[in-house]
């Protein structure tokens, strides 16, 4: 496994600690499967749609959590539903708990969910605070007034005297 240093970028940069974190967890292999399958669209400049396909589960079984920039998605099965007294000759519809993880950038947060023909729709949104939008500075042409310095430049002792 190949791993990186990351520590000149750490030396000029401010604020992207969880990046070593992201990193390492692309390279691990994920757990899951690749179950569920599911989908992440960009629905808007600041707006996201993640996807699942969660066919034979009810609104009641899967559970939907936020943490500390972490969306966390829980299917649970009972196994009393499983386990009816039906005898299945193939199985073919997968209906194993689940637990899929999604790593949120800052100021992502969940907006709605809804279920729809065994597909659960999370609907995201990119809130900037006001502080991070962009904004324009206006420039000043006149140079920075000193105290006790007129906008010319001049002392106010020195203005005072030609006035006079």
């Amino acid at each position: 496994m190949t791993t990186f240093d990351l520590s000149p970028l750490f030396r000029t940069s401010v604020g992207f600690d969880r990046l070593a974190s992201l990193l390492n967890s692309a390279h691990r292999v994920e757990q899951a499967g690749g179950y569920p399958p599911y989908n992440i669209v960009s629905a808007g400049e600041n707006e996201y749609r993640i996807t699942m396909a969660v066919a034979g589960f009810a609104e009641n079984e899967l559970k939907i959590t936020t943490e500390l920039n972490q969306l966390t998605v829980t299917g649970e099965k009972s196994e009393d539903e499983t386990a009816g007294a039906e005898k299945f000759l193939y199985r073919g519809i997968a209906t194993r708990s689940f637990e899929r993880r999604f790593n949120l950038a800052d100021h992502v947060r969940v907006t709605g969910a809804r279920l729809d023909n065994g597909l659960l729709h999370i609907d995201l949104e990119r809130e900037l605070p006001e502080v991070m939008r962009p904004r324009t500075i206006e420039i000043d042409s006149g140079k920075a007034l000193l105290e006790g310095e007129s906008a010319s430049g001049q002392s106010a002792e020195e203005t005072e005297i030609k006035a006079a």
